[in-house]
């Protein structure tokens, strides 16, 4: 059963089962929470997914795509840990980052490349992930 945290470790989760969707995602909101170019975001369903330690805060916002997401962070930290949109209904859009095992890490290679048409041109696209310009 994969785990996460945060920075501090104060907000803990975990979930059962394999994401349904592994996706790198350049959009300006993924941008900003991951303090990156990109994030790497893994969708499980939200069924199969605890938190098991801590009381996460949320923010809602209107995404690039126009629908309202919601992020999930801690209240001591400030690490994104996952995020809610009804662009992936009924799961979590997990921050692959917040795992604490690295062999999951390791074994969650993204198949998927979302809002491409706002990757940087020095960021080299995934090998045979499909690409979509728009979404989330």
């Amino acid at each position: 059963m994969p785990k996460g945290s945060c920075f501090c470790g104060n907000v803990r989760f975990s979930y059962e089962g394999q994401p349904s969707v592994k996706a790198l995602c350049y959009c300006t909101d993924c941008r900003k929470v991951s303090g990156s170019t990109y994030s790497t975001n893994l969708i499980v369903p939200e069924s199969s997914f605890r938190v098991t330690a801590g009381k996460p805060k949320r923010i809602s916002k209107k995404a690039d795509s126009g629908n309202e997401i919601t992020s999930f962070f801690c209240p001591d930290c400030g690490t994104t840990l996952w995020r809610q949109t009804v662009a992936f209904p009924g799961s979590k859009i997990v921050k692959a980052g917040t795992l604490d095992d690295d062999i999951t890490i390791t074994k969650e290679i993204p198949t998927i490349e979302l809002w491409t048409s706002r990757r940087p041109g020095w960021v080299p696209g995934l090998p045979g992930t499909m690409q979509l310009a728009e979404q989330t």
